[in-house]
């Protein structure tokens, strides 16, 4: 494709994506949380905001949002793949009680499409934005609003970007599950639209029209990641797909050979896709496991893997994870034997969705990353172009008052208001202050007398009652954790700290670690703490 014809595709995409009509949205959301007030905060926030129901909805219960909480018994979770089946089987109980609807029977009948999203995680490379959203990591705001149902402008969290964007794909997939995690968006280059030929199939971003010769694997990094390898159909028909996971090019080409001629090749995004059919398989073969709330398998390892390879292949690369070559074959028989019992009813069991090495991706995982693509809105490049679009960015300015500051013609405001002062290459999102002084800084849900922040720096969910205000050096990142009873502390980071690597660590400027703060946020109230942040916000507003 060329460079015209590629910005044409991910143009489409956002136009499609941004489609006012709600042909954007999956009949059904279930999001998979850690606890259950972070389930029933959720199950309110979406319904109010991007996945609200349209005025003229044919269907009173779609679309539907479901929120469960993960209560596995085992300490170390149930891993994305049981994860994921114990989120969807929770998650039709709730449907029943609540709606008298029957998920699964509706996938059966292809008559819904669905969505999972997976938002567990600390969030340490992140740090320390999201323990002011008291653990609830996919709550963390971006510093670009949102109109919701009740007419508020309102930051748009990582999560309902990531629900927003994903939402392409719902046409595509009725009577199929599809699972994504939510800390990236991404708008692809290649065709959303599409007919599902397989009973899993797998997003990847496929490079080149054939496999790479071994330097080409080795410049691509492909021994890096785990890949997504097409094998070309012998008859012309579907093109199934299979999974290795951190291999050389000769290891790849030796395991994926016995499978038939090798096509494109790419890194897999983890994100994919189920039919009813498979789901309930799987749902059947691990029954024993979701009653009992225990064990630990993931995706990629644990069905992808030895479904799609050979016993022996796949003995090998779990030896490569330091599993015992028996565990992994009794394993490998287990998938064997369910795959064996599966009607295939005419279409393949695993296959590949491009979504083109030309996609753009806004990656809001690390605080580096958060910085340099909330950031990049002020830039006037095709990639920040495309983001105005996805955010419905129109103007510099939106929803703001600010007579008697100087703004630069880069800066953007949301909902942002202030008397005097200066703003300079600076992103602001729900902001008050009587005076704003920013100069490269990302200031989101902030209200003080005086706000200051220099270049690089961050200010997030901080309520300034006193005259001093709030104050942050270059490269400085301040964040304000509330707790339910209103009170609240100051955590504080800089631009060249790596919150995983400090995440047990207590820095100077701070009286706990992140990890301290994580434990002390467990199971907080965060629908409660956010009505209490607010509130607080709005007395110190109303001063101003």
């Amino acid at each position: 494709m060329s460079a015209e014809e590629i910005q044409k595709s991910l143009e489409a995409a956002v136009a499609a994506i941004n489609d006012p009509k709600g042909n954007n949205l999956y009949d059904v959301t279930i999001i998979c949380t850690t606890d259950d007030h972070q389930a029933a905060y959720w199950m309110d926030k979406l319904s109010q905001g991007v996945c609200q129901k349209p005025t003229d909805a044919a269907d009173k219960n779609f679309p539907m949002v479901l929120a469960v909480s993960e209560d596995w018994n085992d300490a170390g979770g149930a891993g994305n793949g049981l994860g994921t089946l114990y989120a969807f089987v929770k998650a039709s109980k709730l449907a029943q009680e609540k709606y008298g609807v029957d998920l699964q029977a509706l996938l059966a009948e292809q008559k819904i499409s669905a969505a999972l999203f997976h938002t567990a995680g600390k969030g340490t490379r992140l740090a320390p934005l999201p323990a002011s959203e008291n653990n609830n990591k996919p709550g963390v705001k971006l510093p670009f609003c949102n109109k919701i149902k009740d007419g508020s402008f309102k930051p748009i969290s990582v999560l309902e970007a990531v629900v927003k964007q994903t939402g392409i794909y719902a046409s595509s997939r009725m009577g199929r599950l599809s699972v994504y995690w939510g800390d990236q968006v991404f708008i692809p280059s290649a065709a959303f639209k599409y007919n599902p030929t397989h009973h899993a199939d797998i997003m990847c971003t496929l490079l080149g029209d054939t496999a790479p010769t071994a330097e080409e694997w080795a410049a691509q990094g492909l021994d890096k990641y785990g890949v997504i390898a097409v094998i070309k159909s012998a008859d012309g028909g579907s093109d199934n797909a299979a999974q290795v996971e951190k291999v050389s090019h000769a290891t790849a080409t030796e395991m994926l050979g016995k499978l038939g001629n090798i096509g494109q090749v790419g890194p897999s995004l983890g994100s994919f896709s189920v039919s009813a059919a498979i789901l309930k398989a799987l749902c059947d073969e691990y029954a024993t496991e979701l009653s009992a709330k225990t064990g630990k398998f993931d995706t990629d390892p644990h069905f992808w893997m030895p479904l799609t390879l050979s016993c022996e292949d796949y003995c090998t690369l779990m030896k490569q994870k330091g599993v015992e070559e028996g565990v992994s074959k009794a394993h490998h028989e287990r998938m064997s034997a369910m795959k064996s019992k599966f009607d295939l009813a005419g279409m393949g069991l695993f296959g590949a969705v491009d979504v083109g090495k030309a996609a753009s991706w806004w990656d809001y995982g690390q605080l580096k990353l958060y910085s340099n693509n909330s950031l990049l809105v002020l830039k006037d490049s095709e990639d920040a172009k495309l983001l105005h679009k996805f955010l419905g960015v129109t103007e510099k300015q939106i929803e703001s008052t600010l007579d008697g500051v100087t703004v630069d013609g880069i800066s953007r405001t949301f909902r942002t208001k202030a008397k005097s002062g200066s703003i300079k290459d600076s992103v602001l999102a729900n902001v008050q202050a009587t005076e704003i002084q920013a100069d490269g800084a990302i200031i989101v849900n902030c209200v003080a007398k005086t706000i200051k922040a220099g270049k690089g720096a961050i200010l997030y969910n901080l309520v300034g009652e006193s005259d001093a205000g709030i104050v942050a050096a270059d490269g400085e990142v301040i964040v304000a954790v509330t707790e339910e009873s209103g009170d609240s502390m100051l955590l504080k980071s800089r631009m060249d700290i790596d919150g995983g690597k400090a995440w047990k660590q207590k820095l100077d400027m701070n009286s706990l670690s992140f990890e301290d703060v994580h434990k002390k946020n467990k199971e907080a109230n965060i629908g409660e703490i956010e009505k209490k942040r607010t509130a607080k916000f709005d007395t110190v507003a109303a001063s101003l």
